[in-house]
């Protein structure tokens, strides 16, 4: 699991952004959308969460605003604004060209063993 956790961390502003297109939400909606909508393989906590909510406003890609949730809780939603719809956008585009070089580079590494133990693996598929 730690080895995931690694992975995750430059990934949970992207997911936040992507849940927060389908509207306003709170930290800990968040965290549960992105666990369902990933079907338990991705957990955030709201200790991760948190600061990177903070910093999204900071930088004017959400803006944030009180709803009263029962008599005394205030709860704190977290609305996407046009700047970070653009925002999620380019880390999109950033995601996938990632993604895409690390494709590249294990499917070359997936060929390489196959030419190094002689073609065993090729046949085994075949």
């Amino acid at each position: 699991m730690a080895k995931r956790n690694s992975f995750k961390k430059g990934t949970i502003e992207l997911l936040t952004l992507a849940i927060l297109q389908d509207g306003d939400c709170y930290g800990y909606q968040i965290t549960q959308s992105i666990c369902d909508k990933s079907n338990g393989i991705i957990t955030v906590t709201e200790g991760a969460l948190y600061p990177i909510l903070y910093r999204l406003v900071d930088k004017g890609y959400l803006t944030d605003y009180k709803k009263p949730a029962g008599k005394r809780l205030m709860r704190v939603y977290y609305h996407l604004e046009e700047a970070g719809v653009i925002y999620f956008h380019e880390l999109l585009e950033e995601y996938n060209q990632v993604k895409l070089g690390v494709e590249l580079i294990l499917s070359q590494d997936q060929y390489s063993s196959e030419i190094a133990t002689g073609g065993e693996n090729i046949e085994q598929k075949n």
